[in-house]
């Protein structure tokens, strides 16, 4: 399918590893011109790989997306040198790091680098990004929520809770941004081996009896036979293709949408 794409400039925080890397090799696949962000200093072996096996232009710039300054020097960079900001994409996301059941096994100290990374980082990217395509009057921004938060999931609620608002600062960023013909919208995953869920495996694991305890894959494999219709786990590619299709024309009348790559494991009636 040609996504017509090429040549097209995609911003995407949070590169350097899992769902963000997934989606930067995606998107330069199909001939997109990209500058990276993210804390990691390996998003720059990624704008190198990218530039070298699939000869496309790449950028890579070391930020965090919780300090706003710098992602606004990170916006105007990317139009000095690219000329445009055609779409933006937001996987970087945290954990808390540690098993939050019942809620209260947490401190309210633990809640705050994860409500800033999660949801002012989305917000912080609308508010820098937004400007250049409100003069193009044309766009994309892709956010990235969970099923967690839409179940209330109890395993980590600083997580559960930030990507509640994600759905809704998505809902809301649509609406405003409609009259512009910019379209904003955001994927909600399921199970992922990423390093965010073996963390979550990892604080689960650290609270159980010894011989109780399961190794990642057994807990995961599980897990995934359990909660998902499909009981098989979501991989990296298959958010990217999602990802790289709502930023398509083809995609021209999708806005506002949370759109779930779970296996199934939630169903809206």
């Amino acid at each position: 399918m040609d996504l017509q794409l090429a040549d097209e400039v995609a911003v995407v925080i949070g590169a350097a590893s899992g769902l963000g890397r997934a989606i930067a090799v995606e998107l330069a696949r199909e001939g997109v011109r990209l500058a990276l962000v993210d804390i990691a200093s390996t998003v720059e072996s990624l704008a190198a790989e990218i530039q070298r096996d699939l000869r496309r232009p790449a950028r890579a710039f070391l930020a965090d997306v919780t300090d706003y300054p710098a992602v606004q020097q990170i916006a105007a960079a990317v139009i000095a040198e690219f000329g445009r900001c055609d779409h933006v994409f937001v996987p970087a996301g945290i954990g808390s790091g540690k098993y939050g059941f019942p809620f209260w096994t947490l401190e309210p100290g633990d809640w705050d680098r994860v409500l800033r990374v999660n949801i002012l980082g989305p917000v912080h990217a609308a508010h820098a990004f937004a400007p250049p395509m409100l003069a193009a009057r044309r766009g994309t921004f892709l956010f990235f929520t969970s099923i967690a938060g839409q179940i209330g999931s109890q395993t980590d609620p600083p997580y559960s809770a930030a990507k509640a608002a994600v759905i809704n600062f998505t809902q809301c960023a649509a609406k405003d941004l409609a009259p512009y013909n910019v379209r904003v919208n955001a994927i909600s995953p399921g199970m992922i081996r990423t390093p965010l869920n073996r963390s979550v495996w990892q604080a689960w694991h650290d609270r159980q009896p010894e011989d109780q305890r399961q190794s990642y894959e057994e807990w995961a494999g599980e897990k995934a036979r359990r909660v998902a219709p499909l009981g098989r786990w979501q991989t990296p590619e298959d958010i990217a293709a999602v990802a790289v299709f709502l930023a398509s024309r083809r995609a021209e009348n999708i806005t506002g949408q949370t759109i779930n790559v779970d296996g199934g494991q939630v169903m809206h009636a």
